[in-house]
């Protein structure tokens, strides 16, 4: 008999329709092989029904409590805070979650549990990063060292709670400021909207509070910029990737890219990268 895992199209469900959650409901809604957009949960349900009703096949609209009904896995694109009621549901259900508020994850770590307690899982989208494979890889020996130094336009710095609760003020900077440096757990509380990468990068090798993190402002960059530097046994390397952003000067594009690759591996039949 065939697993219907196997057999049929991964069922996926977003929450929320920023620019991110528009982004990955147009490409699903395009048409990829063994995925299929089945519901959405969203605040303003009246304007995203004028939303969705644009596309070729409207998905639900439902609540997170609903969202285990209709979906195989949930993608997180809504404010951080919403994160473990968003989870919650569907890793109590065995299912998958896929956050992108990965800030968010480091103070509810206790999801983890829920999803080893019930047969869930928690992918951790690569997302504006790279070389995700070689940090895991070099984790499962010794990492000495991982440092990572981002660049960003002022654009996509302004409001960050950190910059407020100093005031340091950059809207009118002439060069590079850095303004931060520390931890990605430091970081995640500081720039919930711009360091998901580093707490990425910081679960993938040696945790939140042994990364080293600099965020520098920089009035002549577009491109938001990352640099990792990783020292360990088996390998050390130095990574720089520069991102375009998006509409969302905080989000780069090739962030929805990251959660497309991630759930297309899902049912892929061949499947490149640890």
């Amino acid at each position: 008999m065939e697993n219907r895992q196997d057999t049929q199209p991964l069922r996926v469900g977003i929450a929320g329709l920023g620019t991110v959650g528009k982004t990955l409901a147009e490409a699903l809604d395009a048409g990829i092989a063994g995925l299929e957009l089945a519901a959405v949960s969203v605040r303003d349900a009246a304007s995203a029904s004028a939303w969705l009703a644009g596309l070729t096949t409207m998905p639900r609209i439902v609540s997170f409590d609903e969202m285990p009904l209709y979906a195989d896995v949930v993608v997180e694109c809504a404010p951080s805070y919403l994160l473990p009621q968003i989870a919650e549901p569907m890793l109590r259900a065995g299912k998958s979650f896929v956050p992108l508020s990965v800030g968010a994850l480091l103070d509810h770590m206790e999801l983890v549990d829920l999803a080893r307690e019930h047969g869930g899982q928690i992918h951790v989208p690569t997302g504006a990063l790279l070389g995700l494979d070689a940090v895991t890889a070099a984790a499962q020996s010794t990492i000495y060292s991982a440092r990572m130094v981002t660049r960003k336009p002022v654009t996509g710095l302004l409001g960050a709670p950190f910059l407020e609760e100093n005031g340091i003020r950059i809207e009118d900077i002439k060069a590079p400021l850095r303004i931060f440096s520390g931890t990605p757990r430091e970081a995640a509380k500081g720039f919930p909207a711009n360091l998901n990468v580093a707490v990425a990068l910081s679960l993938a090798g040696i945790g939140p509070d042994d990364t080293e993190l600099e965020i520098w402002a920089d009035p002549a960059l577009t491109r938001n910029t990352h640099t990792i530097t990783v020292d360990a046994d088996s390998a050390r390397f130095t990574m720089t990737i520069e991102n375009i952003p998006s509409s969302n000067p905080k989000t780069g594009l090739i962030t929805a890219f990251s959660v497309l690759a991630l759930l297309e591996k899902m049912r892929a039949p061949l499947r490149v990268g640890t």
